[in-house]
């Protein structure tokens, strides 16, 4: 039992410990059925506070033959499976944190420090099988595994600090990759490697030095959907157990989205709201807005007009193909929307190919980093939004529209009104400060059509549904007479109270080229 070499279970023990621990341990029987395969290779990549150490320390727990961890994983998903006895503690684990090994190295060879650490762990237990002192890490394996036929699996957190903390040290950074290829490809001392960290793996040109990992990133989970973050049931039964509203906790940490798995919470904001009993921004207490801030400041055509459009509520469409999967190479704005995905600042639906800001506490984070300076246009519609709400909730049709005669002049320079969907966009904007209280949703199917935008009110507040037609070159009083006629109100199944129709309509060929607003209120019985 060592520190690199068969690590204990107390890391896992400490998180099935833990006054919430969410059962996680079916990724296990999935990496089983990889073992000693040509897919044996997995990069799993995903944002901070994602629960990527806490999957490592568990695969630890499980695979290490240091270990005695029968009873600890008995009671959870992967004691039921038909391949837990067959693997259970039956390998030799290198466990690498590489974090841990760029601190220490502290200026000496990064790479030559992580070996000769590892080294003294393995020559301790197989020294009888390597005769030289001065050999690399790669070469002992070799010569212990024709030996002893013993096979290694390969736990490698923070596999990608290199790239993001040394990013311009290309030097170091093409030593680490050929370390990690010499260490892993065409082995057959490797029975699984499994690493984790934010990028996916770093590509030189058209090649990537590391092409025999399957990777499942942000962008493409795969079979890790369920893995990557809490799911929307098991948050709606930590909801129950913590007595916190599902509708609130959805609002807040909701909207990574992947194929199967349509709804996944950021697993530890979720924890931390439901152990303090409040919701609130937990993504600052481990990460700072400046990282954010420097790249949606970036100078590429498009960029701005993509955030505006996003933080009013739409998605954007990106190609996230020729990302170089590092924090230094960008040729164009895709490029950082696509760092941004898999930093966790931004959403993404792989069908669709779109971006989007997933959820309350992101959009505060996008706010945080605005609000220093950049986007000054932007926060003044942003600061003038809770008079609009204000303004819509009392029926002051006139402010309402002079407000969003304000709002529209001050973005003009980033988001110009082309049609429907623009305009759509800068109500978003308009009402942004609306997403505190209400849910928006774009586009609700209502069966005749779809309403353009709806805000639901969350459950601590007594304010009204809300739901708005915009008309682009059209007559406001068209807008409300179609969400009559399209019966857009029987969209609205379970909701019971007041509700405001909101029509908004903005004529580019009239002289003023001012919008326009009527507001009716009704009630609707609850079905």
């Amino acid at each position: 039992m060592g520190i690199y070499l068969n690590p204990d279970n107390d890391g896992f023990k400490g998180a099935v410990c833990s006054e919430i621990y969410v059962d996680k341990t079916g990724l296990i029987a999935y990496t089983n059925k990889l073992l000693n395969t040509e897919q044996k290779y997995i990069c799993v990549s995903r944002p901070r506070r994602f629960g990527k150490s806490m999957a490592l320390k568990m695969l630890a727990a499980y695979y290490s033959r240091a270990c005695d961890s029968k009873e600890l994983f008995a009671n959870y998903k992967i004691g039921s499976a038909e391949s837990f006895q067959e693997h259970l503690n039956q390998y030799d684990v290198i466990y690498l944190n590489m974090q841990q090994f760029l601190i220490e190295a502290n200026g000496k060879d990064t790479i030559e420090y992580l070996e000769q650490e590892t080294l003294d762990e393995l020559l301790c237990e197989y020294g009888n099988f390597v005769n030289r002192t001065d050999i690399g890490l790669a070469a002992a394996l070799r010569k212990i595994y024709v030996r002893t036929k013993k096979k290694f699996i390969f736990l490698i957190d923070e596999w990608d600090c290199i790239m993001r903390e040394r990013q311009d040290s290309e030097g170091l950074q093409k030593q680490y990759l050929d370390f990690l290829r010499n260490l892993l490809k065409d082995q057959s001392y490797v029975a699984l490697a499994y690493m984790t960290g934010i990028l996916p793996v770093k590509k030189y040109g058209v090649h990537s030095a590391l092409n025999m990992f399957s990777e499942y990133s942000m962008t493409d989970q795969f079979n890790f959907e369920e893995y990557t973050g809490f799911t929307e049931a098991e948050v709606a039964a930590l909801c129950g157990q913590f007595d916190m509203d599902f509708r609130e906790t959805s609002n807040w940490y909701d909207g990574y989205m992947f194929t199967a798995f349509r709804h996944i919470y950021n697993p530890k904001s979720v924890v931390e709201a439901m152990r303090r009993h409040k919701f609130s921004n937990y993504w600052t207490i481990t990460e700072t807005y400046d990282a954010l801030k420097t790249y949606i400041d970036m100078d590429f055509d498009g960029l701005r007009a993509d955030i505006v459009q996003m933080l009013g509520g739409e998605r954007v469409r990106i190609n996230t193909r020729s990302f170089q999967n590092d924090m230094r190479n960008f040729n164009t704005k895709d490029d950082i929307l696509t760092l941004l995905i898999h930093l966790g600042y931004l959403g993404y639906d792989s069908e669709k190919k779109e971006a989007f800001i997933p959820n309350r506490e992101i959009i505060e984070e996008f706010e945080n980093a605005m609000s220093t300076g950049g986007w000054q246009e932007v926060m003044n519609v942003l600061k003038a939004s809770e008079k609009l709400l204000e303004d819509t909730l009392h029926g002051n049709e006139q402010s309402v529209a002079e407000a969003l005669d304000r709002a529209h002049m001050e973005i003009s320079s980033i988001l110009t009104y082309n049609d429907e969907n623009s305009l759509s966009c800068a109500i978003g904007l308009a009402y942004y400060s609306a997403r505190k209280d209400y849910r928006l949703i774009r586009e609700l199917p209502t069966g005749r059509g779809f309403a353009d935008i709806v805000f639901l009110p969350l459950p601590h507040t007594k304010h009204p549904a809300i739901i708005v037609e915009l008309k682009y070159n059209k007559p406001v009083q068209s807008a409300i007479q179609q969400i009559k006629d399209r019966q857009y109100t029987q969209a609205l199944e379970g909701y019971g109270g007041e509700l405001l129709l909101v029509a908004i309509s903005y004529d580019k060929n009239s002289t003023e080229k001012q919008h326009r607003c009527l507001i009716e209120k009704m009630k609707i019985e609850t079905k």
